[in-house]
């Protein structure tokens, strides 16, 4: 079987969650755009699969500040408020200045059904994200501007070309001035068909379930995280979406859920609750993938021009993605920012 011609793109772009549509979107206003996904179709993996959290408290200083950026980026009507009650020891959060501290007695008052509390901290500007409102914003973004998505198409080789990359999808070459690898748990596989180095991203497997109990679920509760991360719960529908927090070490693939952490995630929930959760409704895990220390990888690394990684968003992928992407989008571009150095992948 011959290979078709090689069609030429300003930038191609690898992956279809959140990362890679959104910077695709933002590339397109100033570049042609390709996006390539391997799967039948977009979100199917890490985005899919979020728990739908906007937390301005959660995750690094990097995260918190690509947080803060975000908020008034996001499409009109995907955020919802919904506070984060954090328990425990929540000297580090309230460090971040995204927290204030509440006392147990509003603690319990704020949701009731909780067993005990010694200190607690209250992140009042969390939201609900509607993630596939938000991931369709892009997708719709990215055809006005007049870039292309294709799905089912697996990149299988790249190589340079001059000052461009070939990049092999199937029986097809497209050529690209740029690659944009947003290919997740994936992003070292594709470096490596480059030729450039990997990075030493992992994806940690983390279980979600929704399950109902012997106490009725008021929906104006708030998110409640321990600060050990052994666990969050938060109303869901009739249910408790609950997670014991688990990051389990695993290669790149279709995550499922394992049946040992569904069990951890109620009775940890059930030992801090009044809930009384006993049947699982449903339950899924996602792959979040992080550098390592744990903040967003964007740019090239240096003898290696016109491949741009952009990755290592872990579990904060959607709640800073508007931000990240337009930091990206410059980086590409070759515009500065204030981030450059800090997501450089130099640094790892």
């Amino acid at each position: 079987m011959t290979r078709e011609t090689a069609v030429a793109w300003d930038v191609v772009v690898v992956g279809g969650g959140i990362a890679g549509i959104s910077v695709a979107a933002e590339l397109a206003e100033h570049r042609s755009v390709l996006l390539v996904e391997a799967e039948p179709e977009l979100a199917r993996h890490s985005t899919g699969r979020s728990a739908a959290l906007y937390a301005p408290s959660y995750g690094g200083p990097v995260v918190r500040a690509l947080t803060a950026a975000s908020r008034p980026l996001f499409p009109d009507g995907v955020l919802t408020a919904r506070p984060m009650l954090w328990v425990g020891d929540v000297s580090g959060i309230l460090a971040t200045g995204a927290a204030d501290e509440v006392t147990a007695d509003e603690a319990l008052r704020i949701c009731p059904v909780l067993r005990r509390v010694e200190r607690a901290a209250l992140d009042s500007g969390t939201t609900d994200i509607d993630v596939m409102g938000v991931h369709q914003h892009y997708v719709q973004r990215l055809r006005a501007a007049g870039g292309e998505i294709r799905r089912g198409a697996p990149v299988t080789a790249l190589r340079r070309d001059g000052s461009g990359w070939v990049v092999t999808l199937g029986t097809e070459e497209v050529h690209a001035g740029v690659v944009v690898n947003a290919a997740g748990a994936w992003t070292d596989r594709v470096a490596a068909l480059a030729g450039v180095p990997t990075l030493g991203l992992r994806p940690l497997r983390r279980t979600i379930a929704i399950a109902t109990g012997t106490a009725p679920v008021d929906p104006g509760w708030p998110l409640v995280a321990d600060v050990e991360d052994t666990f969050y719960f938060r109303p869901e529908g009739p249910g408790v979406l609950v997670s014991p927090a688990d990051e389990t070490p695993v290669e790149p693939g279709d995550a499922k859920p394992d049946d040992l952490d569904i069990a951890l995630a109620l009775d940890r929930v059930n030992e801090a609750t009044t809930l009384g959760l006993r049947s699982v409704r449903t339950a899924w895990a996602g792959l979040r993938t992080f550098a390592a220390d744990r903040e967003p990888v964007v740019g090239e690394l240096p003898g290696h021009p016109g491949f741009t990684f952009f990755a290592g968003q872990g579990g904060y992928g959607i709640q800073m993605a508007p931000a990240l992407a337009v930091v990206a989008a410059k980086i590409v571009l070759g515009e500065p920012t204030e981030f450059t150095d800090l997501v450089s992948p130099a640094r790892l």
